[in-house]
């Protein structure tokens, strides 16, 4: 049974709706990145996207490492996780439904072929 946070699920939400912070995710999606580097794929300042780095760590989507004085970011696929659980309760249910259904169809046209059947 799916239990639901709403509460870190609307965090989760909140720190993603914004575009840059999704673009943010996938600059350090798997590759470690300092605050500098993610900065210089943008046309905005160091701490501007600081700031946005701030927002995704708050709930768990993004970890820090210090190096020396440099911090390294990495995206937390973990951070995700409950949101994702979340959403595929609905497609579960939906794909559940869509098996039925073509079930139901093939029976139906399994019966309408079988000698004897026609016409039921």
């Amino acid at each position: 049974m799916l239990h639901y946070d709403g509460t870190m699920i609307d965090t989760v939400l909140q720190a993603i709706a914004e575009p840059r912070r999704r673009e943010i995710m996938w600059l350090i999606h798997g590759v470690e990145r300092s605050s500098g580097e993610i900065a210089s794929f943008f046309n905005v300042s160091r701490p501007a996207v600081s700031q946005r780095i701030r927002v995704l760590e708050d709930p768990g989507q993004v970890t820090v490492r210090s190096v020396g004085t440099r911090r390294m970011y990495t995206c937390r696929q973990e951070g995700l996780a409950e949101l994702r659980q979340y959403l595929e309760a609905f497609w579960d249910e939906r794909l559940l439904l869509l098996r039925q259904a073509a079930e139901a169809e093939k029976r139906r046209s399994t019966d309408a072929n079988t000698p004897g059947r026609r016409g039921r």
